[in-house]
Formats: structure tokens, C-alpha cells, sequence
């Protein structure tokens, strides 16, 4: 076996500062909101007392509210710039945080506006309530989008995430993007933070078109426009292990594919149907110029259809995502850790990173031997590239571990330190179920391990 080559032209390398500057950007865009409520009286209204100020808070909540949403929205707009400087799992955290943020703002607007309209003329607030409705310009559709953010927020609780399939879940998902959209001709008609003010009109009609452009863009445009260009197909399918199969996939000027060995894609096989269901699977090897390889586990959801797939079946793609890459690699010793499918990004790394030999290890954690994939090519990187390798095999421990129980006499942080007694100079590269990972991460910062040292991308929905 010889090691594939990696010429595939990958991403640039993400300045640091884009990170920062995206932070800063987020933050800034909340003081704006705040300073063109403050420009048309908010503070004066606040006051002054009564049910006016009542009312000025409500529409500050609001304002906040919608900003987040909008916000939101851009977090998962799939920019490129935004992923390689972030990485998708940190942006998903972030896009869960913001939308139940903006959720409960919009609860405290609803209820704020109604009670500062309800309070003067001594009104009953449900009546109030329905009133406005039914009575204002664009409340109406409001009303149906908040029903829509409703709905998203309910299915998106973790209760109920565990009893839905991810197909349905993403599909009810995609209702938020209605629901933000039914919310803008209210604000367009009635808002008097909108209406009263061209500053305000100008803000918020840009930060609209900056959203619906990137959607339509990142989430729709590119993704159409790159499965166009590549033309991607099956090239054969082999099978790895129980349940594990790698697909090997084929298309034109793959070397123009801004794609890095531990990246991912969202595939759609169009073979018939469900081809409308994307999954993310990570790269299982380099990206070659003529080639790119995944590998997956069978884990019901969809993924058992691989291992059927035919040469020649056409294949759409969204991506490149992902920071688990060797990009902050500066060489130097380097410890992967992967467990189960894990392995599939790690495995590409292994291939594609400048380690000289005897400065990389990798610990691969499995129920037992038939459950190590990919053992002649991990044999071949320990001879030819002096890859140390550390099978941890077993059943899972009692108490929360990233060892299996065989090993109940270690605690985590002292295995990292036997298998490295310098792990803290190490790069480490992590990648597993998320309460695993985040047992390694605990570990590795326990053992001193900076935390820009420690690579990690989490996948869960």
C-alpha cells in the first residue's frame, strides 16, 4: 500500500482575527439595535414610567429578539468564512444558544407590548391581545410565524429531539426560515422603531438582504453550483467491518475542491427515494485529485442504504465543513483519539499531516477486534510512518471514561499521561460520540494540554 496523495487544492488558512472580528461584528449589532431604540425615545419612555415605558421595554425585547433571530439565521448560512473560522460545532452551539435567546425575547415582546396597549384604556390583555392581532398591519402573519417559532423551539428541547428521527427534525427545522420571514412585514408596518426612522429602515433592510442572501447563497447557490462543476458519481463501494462501508466516489476537476483531510460533506445519493435527505459524512481519506473516499456506519437512520449504492449513482453535495483539519498543525508530536466512526477523519489526518516518524500515536477505542476498521492501512502508516498505535478494547466503564472498564484501575487523565508522558506538548486530535469526547477534552485539559492544542468537531444534530 502506498499512501494517496493529497493535491487537492485546500482552503486557505483562516487568519485568527476573523474569529474575533465575528464576535465583535454579533456583539456590535446588538448595541446598534439598542442605540436606534434609544435614538427614538426608548429611554425617555422608560422614564418617564407608567405603561409607556412598559410598552418601550416590550418593543426593546422585540428589537433584540429580531436582531437574534437574523443573527441565528447567519450562523448556519453555511458561509465559508464564518465555518473555517468557527467550525460548525461551536456554531451550532452558538445557533441553539441565540435561538432560544431570541424565543424567550419574543415571548417577553408579546407579552410587554400587549400588557403597555392593554394598561391605559384598562383593557382585558387577552382581548388586548387579540385585538392587535387581528386589527394591525401584518400581525396576522406574525402571529403564523411566531406558531412556526413555537413549534421549532418545542422540537428542538432535548426531550424531543431524542424522539424524532433527524430527518424530521431538520425538516421542521427549515419552518424557522418561514417564521422569521412571515415577522418582517409586522415590523415593516407597525414597527415605530422601523417606520420613524431611515437609520433603522437602513439597518434592518440590510441585515435582511445579508441573511436572505446568504441563505441563498451558501445554503442553495454554491452547493448546486460545486455538484454541477464535479459532477460527483460512485465510483464502487467496499465494506470495512460490521456495519462500516467505504464509498469511493469519482468526478471532474476534484483537484478544484477547496476540501481538507478531516473535513465533511453533506451527501445526497440520488438512488432513489430519500435522496432528499442529507447526511454528514467525514472524509476517510485524503482528497486525491481523482478521488475522495467516506465511511459509514450503519447506525439506522438512513446511512444502511450506502452499502447498496451502485457505481455511477450521482451524487449532490453541500460542504466543505468542518475545522478538524491539520491547518494549526505546526508539526511536532501529535495524539489522535477516535472512537467507533470516529476513526474515518482521524484516518485521513494520519495520512495527510507533516509528523516525522515516532511523533504520532493513535488511541482507537472499540467494543473489540471486529470492530477496528481500517487495520491494514493503520498497520501500514505504523511501518512506514511510525505511527504508534493503542487499541483500547472492551466494554464501556461504569462511570463516566473515555477507557473502556478493563482499564477501572486508571483514571483518564493519568492513561493520557502514560501513553505520553509529555501529552501536554502534544497536538490532539479528537474525535467520537460527544460524551466520550468531551471525557478526552476534560482529561487533556487536566493534563495541562492547551486548550488551542486540542482539535475537536462534534456532529450532533
Amino acid at each position: 500500500m502506498t499512501a494517496p496523495p493529497s493535491t487537492v487544492r485546500g482552503p486557505a488558512p483562516t487568519p485568527r482575527w476573523w474569529a474575533d472580528l465575528g464576535g465583535l461584528g454579533a456583539g456590535l449589532s446588538l448595541l446598534v439595535v439598542t442605540a436606534l431604540w434609544v435614538g427614538n425615545g426608548g429611554v425617555q419612555q422608560v422614564g418617564g414610567g407608567g405603561w409607556e415605558a412598559v410598552a418601550a421595554l416590550g418593543r426593546l425585547a422585540g428589537l433584540w429578539a429580531a436582531d437574534l433571530m437574523l443573527l441565528q439565521v447567519l450562523l448556519l448560512a453555511r458561509i465559508p468564512l464564518v465555518e473555517r473560522a468557527f467550525g460548525q460545532d461551536r456554531l451550532a452551539r452558538w445557533h441553539r444558544w441565540t435561538g432560544f435567546t431570541s424565543f424567550h425575547l419574543m415571548l417577553a415582546h408579546l407579552v410587554l407590548i400587549t400588557l403597555g396597549y392593554a394598561g391605559p384604556v384598562h383593557a382585558n390583555a387577552f382581548a388586548q391581545f387579540w385585538d392587535l392581532l387581528v386589527t394591525y398591519p401584518g400581525m396576522l402573519l406574525a402571529g403564523a410565524g411566531t406558531g412556526l417559532l413555537i413549534m421549532v423551539v418545542v422540537t428542538s428541547v432535548r426531550a424531543a429531539r431524542r424522539r424524532l428521527r433527524y430527518e424530521s427534525w431538520h425538516l421542521l427545522h427549515l419552518y424557522a426560515y418561514l417564521g422569521v420571514g412571515l415577522a418582517l412585514p409586522h415590523q415593516l408596518w407597525t414597527g415605530a422603531d422601523f417606520v420613524g426612522s431611515a437609520p433603522a429602515r437602513a439597518y434592518w433592510w440590510t441585515l435582511y438582504a445579508l441573511c436572505a442572501g446568504a441563505v441563498l447563497v451558501y445554503r442553495l447557490g454554491l452547493p448546486a453550483w460545486r455538484s454541477w462543476r464535479h459532477r460527483i458519481e460512485v465510483s464502487h463501494v467496499i465494506p470495512e467491518g460490521p456495519g462500516l462501508t467505504s464509498v469511493y466516489l469519482r468526478g471532474r476537476h476534484l483537484d478544484r475542491l477547496p476540501v481538507r483531510a478531516g473535513q465533511f460533506f453533506q451527501w445526497r445519493f440520488l438512488d432513489g427515494p430519500g435522496w432528499s435527505r442529507a447526511h454528514p459524512y467525514s472524509l476517510s481519506a485524503p482528497p486525491r485529485p481523482d478521488t475522495l473516499r467516506i465511511t459509514v456506519k450503519d447506525l439506522g437512520d438512513g446511512s444502511a442504504r450506502v452499502a447498496a449504492l451502485r457505481p455511477g449513482v450521482r451524487v449532490l453535495v453541500e460542504g466543505p465543513y468542518g475545522k478538524l483539519t491539520g491547518q494549526a498543525y505546526p508539526g511536532g508530536p501529535v495524539t489522535m483519539l477516535a472512537c467507533g466512526v470516529g476513526i474515518t477523519p482521524l484516518l485521513a489526518l494520519l495520512w495527510e499531516l507533516p509528523y516525522r516518524p515516532g511523533e504520532a500515536t493513535l488511541v482507537y477505542r472499540a467494543r473489540d477486534e471486529a470492530d477496528l476498521a481500517f487495520r491494514t492501512e493503520l498497520e501500514w502508516l505504523a511501518a512506514h510512518r511510525g505511527v504508534r498505535l493503542v487499541f483500547l478494547l472492551g466494554a464501556r466503564a461504569a462511570r463516566p471514561s473515555w477507557l473502556p472498564a478493563r482499564y477501572a484501575d486508571h483514571t483518564d487523565v493519568a492513561a493520557l499521561r502514560q501513553i505520553a508522558a509529555d501529552i501536554a506538548r502534544h497536538h490532539l486530535y479528537v474525535c467520537g460520540p460527544d460524551p466520550w469526547a468531551d471525557a478526552v477534552r476534560a482529561a487533556a485539559r487536566s493534563a495541562d494540554v492547551p486548550a488551542d492544542r486540542i482539535h475537536t468537531e462534534q456532529f450532533a444534530w
